[in-house]
């Protein structure tokens, strides 16, 4: 069985963190930030951090339209908060116009900039996660939440009664970030997928 190569996209937010829970969980993994990188990953991993800045440097790469077009074609993706907001269909609460996160459209589904609060906000509880075994420390720091899901995506996790996790396909979102904790089952479940 090859090793699938990730890429996590190197923008902003949590790289080295992201690269490092990718290799522990069996993947070959190396940072992207140029179209050629891109092109030379089987999968991506979009990281927290702030989705606005995110997507103002996405176009100013001139990766944004690359990107979009990669997922539209079945690329796999994970993204961790601002990761989710950008790998959503619709994002609500998206910014200052000129300065809007941008929605990839990788997954169906409407998403909540900041729904949690702010920084001061920001929680830890364990949660059921579905496909993984025992609950999962989530760390939420100025997270989305989700409020609408397509027919054809299936939610992992809620907290507070809100969606903070889903799948569609070979994508992955969650609203807080597993990178931070050293629990590598969320990134070794979408590795696994890419294998499937």
């Amino acid at each position: 069985m090859s090793t699938s190569h990730v890429g996590v996209l190197a923008l902003q937010g949590d790289t080295r963190e992201h690269l490092a829970a990718l290799r522990e969980a069996g993947a070959e993994a190396s940072t992207v930030r140029r179209l050629s990188e891109l092109e030379a990953v089987d999968a991506l991993v979009i990281p927290g951090g702030e989705s606005t800045a995110m997507s103002h440097l996405l176009r100013e790469l001139d990766l944004l339209e690359p990107l979009r077009s990669r997922l539209a074609d079945g690329m796999p993706a994970y993204g961790s908060c601002a990761g989710m907001i950008l790998l959503a269909s619709e994002i609500l609460d998206a910014g200052v116009a000129g300065r809007d996160a941008t929605p990839l459209k990788g997954i169906d589904m409407t998403v909540r900039r900041n729904a949690f609060g702010r920084q001061v906000d920001s929680f830890e509880d364990d949660i059921a996660f579905e496909g993984v075994d025992g609950p999962v420390h989530a760390v939420f720091i100025r997270a989305p939440w989700v409020e609408r899901v397509g027919p054809q995506v299936q939610v992992l996790a809620e907290a507070g009664g809100h969606i903070v996790a889903v799948r569609q396909g070979k994508t992955v979102a969650t609203a807080f970030h597993p990178e931070m904790t050293g629990d590598r089952r969320i990134h070794k479940l979408f590795v696994d997928l890419l294998t499937e």
